[in-house]
């Protein structure tokens, strides 16, 4: 099971960013995908997960208006689609795949909330730099 996410970059205040998370070793339809971000000095931060299953997601609060994540099955691949950016989104994003007990699973928390401690299979990080 792995991941690796990919698509950042630098850009303005109010502009669009799509970031790729490709997934290799397993099926997207067999487990659910959470997206993370860590910016400097803070703790890291539970974006959306994205259900294996149905494909549905939901989002925390923070970001809920203004980002969507999506999934290509046939890419393997689940996007978090971000617009109108704000310097406070500079951080380094993540892909990971929910876990319980430490087992991949297609569902998301029943609470919604996504939280670091609840995924595993780290990808490696892509940075966005929003500049004002």
């Amino acid at each position: 099971v792995q991941l690796q996410a990919s698509g950042g970059g630098l850009v303005q205040t109010g502009d669009s960013l799509k970031l790729s998370c490709t997934a290799s070793g397993f099926r997207l339809n067999d487990y659910a995908i959470g997206w993370f971000r860590q910016a400097p000095e803070k703790e890291r931060e539970g974006l959306s997960c994205i259900k294996g299953n149905s494909g549905s997601a939901h989002y925390g609060e923070s970001v809920r208006d203004r980002f969507t994540t999506f999934r290509d099955i046939a890419k393997n691949t689940v996007y978090l689609e971000m617009n109108n950016l704000k310097p406070e989104d500079t951080a380094v994003y993540y892909c990971a795949v929910r876990q319980v007990f430490g087992t991949p699973t297609q569902y998301c928390a029943m609470t919604e909330v996504v939280q670091q401690s609840d995924f595993g299979s780290w990808g490696q990080g892509t940075l966005v730099t929003v500049s004002s």
